[in-house]
């Protein structure tokens, strides 16, 4: 029999965030080994069936719990491991999985804490970032207030009960062995992209770049969510600056978020309005369509703990289509990109680092496909999910008996 691991996860498909996409790579790609997976989200999910089937998965879903009338989030943290814990003891039940998989946050990690040891089942922590951090950008708390020093403690109570520990980068990593936890329990399984998704330097659309006003146009552009610490505003900070140099650059911003709003009355404050082009969310099919219109990808993440920790996904989408890549130098990104090989960093918070690092590039032709083709070949080498959802083999098979030398059977495999 193959191995079964039921995976605990926040929300997933048909909901988009990179939350969700990071999660369908890692299951076609455990699928792909021979592993059945099982999937169950929390209450954040919001009204669903019980069971979901989506992009030919089928999801457990939780419901959600009512909001508390007083006492505020703790209560309603309270209230969603308990739904949560209700829900996955009888889906444990029905299902029988070998071992649990809980992804972050902290309240997924909780009820399965409490479930896996009612059961008899070994648990794998995966943390994709520490959400009080994610919290103080989106303005719902501030570092070192009360929730935020219980939320890090509800965080390293489960990272230091949990039978093994997974993480998304080396940033993190770190700071999950100050906590205390022992380094050979920790195995990072990097962000990654399906290189095979994303054809090399397709050609412009020239029907979209007409509907959008960019047909003459040079294009730097970010594509995602609209979130503070993502740091758009610096991006129309710099654009006069650029723009006096070379008139012939727009600015093209595709996505949504709390931020949008703010953009674009900062747009039109700093008369913008003919030199920035907001689109709105767009179908996921579409998103490749926008990408071929950008000569410059920009990711000016502002640093703060959580993108000094964190590697995001979208530059590495970038790179797999052969973007040229201009992100700060954040602890996330330097991780991601290699200054002057695979893309350009500048100086975070600086608008002014952020023109002259776009400015070089249009200046210096010469060494954009040498970057290009770096880029993607990083991508292909380094970053592949094939080569990221392996290393749970390692991590599966120290806590599975269905194991062979140490790692988990792959489908077909045989014991000499």
């Amino acid at each position: 029999m193959s191995l079964r691991v039921l995976h605990v996860l926040d929300h997933s498909v048909p909901l988009h965030s990179g939350y969700s996409f990071r999660t369908r790579s890692i299951l076609r790609e455990q699928r792909a080994l021979g592993w059945e997976t099982c999937h169950l989200t929390g209450p954040r999910q919001g009204p669903a069936p019980e069971v979901e089937h989506v992009d030919g998965l089928d999801f457990y879903r939780t419901p959600a719990s009512r909001p508390a009338r007083r006492g505020g989030a703790m209560l309603d943290a309270v209230a969603t491991v308990a739904a949560l814990s209700r829900r996955l003891d009888g889906v444990v039940r029905e299902l029988r999985p070998d071992l649990l998989h809980a992804h972050s946050p902290a309240l997924n990690g909780l009820a399965s804490l409490r479930v896996a040891r009612r059961h008899r089942l070994p648990l794998v922590y995966e943390v994709r970032a520490f959400w009080e951090d994610a919290a103080v950008d989106h303005g719902t708390t501030r570092e070192g207030s009360p929730r935020y020093r219980l939320t890090r403690a509800l965080e390293s109570h489960v990272l230091r009960r949990a039978d093994a520990v997974t993480c998304i980068c080396e940033g993190l990593r770190a700071d999950i062995v100050a906590r205390g936890v022992d380094p050979e329990r920790i195995t990072m399984i990097p962000n990654a992209v399906d290189a095979n998704r994303f054809a090399y330097r397709v050609p412009r659309d020239e029907a979209l770049a007409h509907r959008l006003g960019l047909k003459y146009a040079v294009v730097i552009g970010f594509l995602g969510s609209f979130y503070g610490y993502e740091g758009l505003d610096l991006l129309l900070d710099a654009l006069p600056m650029i723009r006096r140099a070379h008139p012939d650059v727009q600015a093209l911003l595709v996505g949504g978020g709390p931020q949008a709003q703010r953009l674009q009355a900062q747009a039109v404050a700093a008369g913008l309005d003919a030199a920035v082009t907001f689109t709105g969310r767009v179908a996921h099919e579409a998103v490749d369509r926008y990408y071929s219109l950008v000569d410059i990808c920009i990711y000016p993440r502002r640093s703060m703990r959580l993108t000094e920790l964190v590697t995001p996904l979208k530059p590495l989408e970038a790179m797999a289509q052969g973007k040229l890549v201009v992100a700060s130098a954040v602890g996330g990104h330097r991780e991601l990109i290699r200054d002057g090989v695979t893309g350009v960093l500048f100086r975070a918070g600086s608008a002014e680092a952020l023109a002259t690092a776009v400015l070089e590039l249009l200046e210096h032709g010469d060494v954009g496909e040498a970057m290009r083709a770096a880029g993607r070949r990083f991508v292909e080498t380094e970053r592949s999910w094939a080569a990221s959802v392996a290393r749970y083999r390692k991590v599966y098979g120290s806590l599975s008996p269905k194991v062979v030398g140490g790692e988990v059977r792959a489908a077909g495999e045989r014991v000499a």
